[in-house]
């Protein structure tokens, strides 16, 4: 400001002029780079991710006949979601679906059922508290969805009381519970020198850097407070 101060009004006027032309040189530059660095590192990304899907089916490929001889070998099958292969080396490959709890739109009939009937309980204290137990049987999660294993506690409760209401409603959301397959996955773990079981890093969130990656440029804010 003070060196400014000291020039002309034209000298001014050109001294901002200039700054003006090189921020806008800046942002060519700036915009230029990321033509030029973007697709390149999305490509990578790409292939990665291409090549991640062709591991993935040669992995569920190559322990497929080893299900199916598991299978063979002790006369069973069963309906488990997900299956675990161990080498003497320590070596684990784990296979198999996620499943998250889900209704179809007609367990609000039931909910709305099952709760007519428990407010109905409500006379004094302590029917009150256990009516707010009841209650907290039926409270959805983070994603709105019920608990069957509540449900299940709940069913086993309602056996005490001969309401057709109650039981109809409890019958409806036992019908509405549509169970959604979420993930296939891959799990994969070894043994350290000592002994100790350790994950493999199979997403990109979970791998570590290469030893001595400087990651200062992205965290420089945070290390200034």
């Amino acid at each position: 400001m003070e060196a400014l101060a000291q020039l002309s009004d034209s000298e001014i006027l050109n001294e901002l002029a200039r700054r003006n032309e090189k921020k806008e040189a800046n942002k060519k530059a700036y915009n230029d780079l990321k033509e030029e660095h973007i697709p390149q590192l999305f490509s990578r990304l790409k292939q990665w991710s291409e090549d991640g899907e062709a591991i993935k089916a040669e992995i569920y490929q190559g322990l497929k006949q080893l299900i199916e001889l598991k299978f063979e070998t002790y006369s069973a099958k069963t309906n488990q979601k997900s299956h675990t292969f161990s080498a003497t080396n320590g070596e684990t490959i784990t296979i198999g679906y996620r499943v998250t709890a889900g209704y179809d739109d007609t367990v609000y009939m039931g909910v709305a059922k099952v709760k007519n009937f428990i407010n109905s309980l409500i006379k004094d204290e302590d029917t009150a508290k256990l009516v707010k137990q009841l209650n907290n049987l039926l409270k959805p999660d983070k994603k709105g969805d019920l608990d069957p294993k509540r449900i299940m506690e709940l069913k086993q409760i309602t056996k005490e009381y001969k309401d057709f209401e109650l039981l109809e409603g409890v019958e409806i959301i036992e019908n509405a519970y549509s169970p959604r397959r979420t993930a296939w996955f891959i799990q994969a773990s070894f043994e350290n020198n000592v002994g100790i079981d350790q994950h493999l890093p199979l997403s990109i969130a979970s791998m570590n850097f290469p030893k001595g990656f400087d990651l200062s440029f992205l965290i420089k804010e945070e290390n200034q407070q």
